[in-house]
């Protein structure tokens, strides 16, 4: 019988796996095969999910577990892909090392396929049919690089959590994926089994608010200093709004200097902050310390609390981070804009009226085409139409004038009438940009 290949990099996307399988969205297999990586900077020192507080709950939905990493090692498995002419060779080794068979039939269903170890492990089993799972806010936004078609024509299905209920995902839509929604109560039944093992919660005070960090400046998308002021915001904002008892997840590759920097804060402030030393998920905290606020720039998590759990939210920052994104593509854009346009922001009073921004399927598609145009030619219509109704300062904040002028869209900049200055125009553009890159290669 087949084999599935299940892929998993996070906990959160081994836990929403676990929610697909318990909702029966995969048929049954002859066994079920779940393949983890740790793909930080440094993976050795990176914990893989498998070794990751409560993943033994979920280890049973599972015939076995290989490492990724341990079968490309000395490979990084976020840099690493097969050479084409290798294919047939790495496919032979992994059947051998992970005791397929040589014909044995393989389903793939993995995240990010985008990017390695997914697209690897899409390589190399070249004919095995794809099912690709969401981890989080990026699968609303459109493919951020043009897929091989021998890659993307084998996908099957978009599966993703309703973190924004009657939004349909972008990705992979350019070749047919249909979106299917894992039901959100099977992720939260899943989540439960693992609260109940988290010892990494214990001894936090219930009712805080929770302050996620995410480490941007690992990204490049802020400097360390700016990613530390953001922090403080978020603590200067909590306590603001009346919160005295705080608790601040980090991102595990955080260092630990900026953990206490925050706690001096709050105690200038007449609050107590307690940084969570474990890497615990953040679903796991809503529900066991049931905070009063999760305050946080852009994560997944800030829907999750709210679709999911009901915990009031805010989100912090995401203005200037709209203007500092670079290139408009960064697949972070469509995250940032959900958040700026749906949460509310913690050191904003709060609308009268119904919050978010009028038509959000259509402010997605502009996006969407406004980031990847090529990859999705056929969202122009819809954005021309969304751009032409909608003008304002606040939907317009979600797009660059540059960006709007070079692809011709309502909003842009006029272009000239002379061809001759259109010409000097276009030389100019070159110039600066090679002017750029000699500035970055120097």
């Amino acid at each position: 019988m087949t084999t599935q290949i299940f892929y998993a990099s996070t906990l959160y996307g081994a836990v929403t796996l676990a929610a697909a399988l318990d909702s029966g969205c995969f048929p049954p297999a002859g066994r079920r095969l779940l393949v983890v990586a740790a793909t930080g900077a440094v993976p050795e020192t990176a914990v893989a999910p498998d070794r990751a507080p409560g993943f033994a709950r979920l280890r049973d939905r599972f015939d076995a577990v290989r490492s990724w990493n341990d079968a490309v090692a000395p490979f990084h498995p976020g840099g690493w892909s097969p050479r084409p002419d290798d294919v047939p060779l790495w496919e032979r080794y992994l059947r051998l090392l992970w005791g397929l068979g040589e014909d044995e039939p393989v389903e793939l269903i993995v995240e990010s396929l985008q990017v390695a170890p997914a697209l690897s492990i899409a390589q190399v089993f070249a004919d095995a049919p794809l099912d690709v799972y969401a981890d989080g806010l990026m699968s609303y936004g459109p493919t951020r690089v043009r897929l091989d078609p021998l890659v993307g024509e084998r996908v099957r299905r978009v599966l993703h959590l309703d973190l924004v209920p009657g939004l349909r995902p972008l990705l992979l839509a350019e070749f047919g994926a249909v979106p299917e929604v894992v039901p959100s109560e099977a992720f939260t039944k899943v989540v439960a089994e693992l609260a109940e093992e988290a010892d990494g919660a214990a001894g936090l005070p219930e009712g805080a608010a929770l302050l996620l960090g995410q480490y941007l400046s690992a990204l490049g998308i802020l400097t360390p200093a700016e990613e530390e002021a953001l922090h403080l915001r978020m603590v200067r904002g909590a306590v603001a709004r009346g919160h005295r008892r705080l608790v601040f997840k980090p991102h595990p590759a955080a260092p630990a200097a900026r953990s206490r920097a925050l706690s001096r804060e709050a105690a200038a402030l007449g609050a107590e902050l307690t940084v969570l030393e474990a890497p615990v998920l953040a679903e796991v905290l809503f529900r066991r310390l049931r905070p009063a606020l999760v305050v946080a720039c852009f994560s997944t998590a800030l829907f999750t609390a709210d679709r999911f759990y009901g915990v009031p939210v805010a989100r912090v920052g995401t203005g200037p981070l709209l203007d500092r994104l670079a290139p408009y593509q960064n697949s972070n854009r469509v995250p940032v804009t959900l958040a700026d346009a749906l949460l509310p922001g913690l050191e904003e009073a709060p609308a009268p009226g119904p919050g978010g921004v009028p038509d959000l399927a259509g402010l997605l598609a502009a996006v969407g085409y406004a980031m990847q145009p090529q990859v999705r030619p056929d969202l122009r219509p819809e954005a021309e139409r969304y751009l032409s109704a909608h003008r304002d300062a606040r939907t317009l904040r979600y797009f660059k004038r540059r960006r709007l002028t070079v692809l011709g869209l309502p909003g842009g900049l006029p272009a000239p009438r002379n061809a001759a200055v259109r010409r000097a125009a276009r030389r100019v553009v070159r110039r600066t940009r090679r002017l750029k890159r000699a500035l970055l290669r120097a």
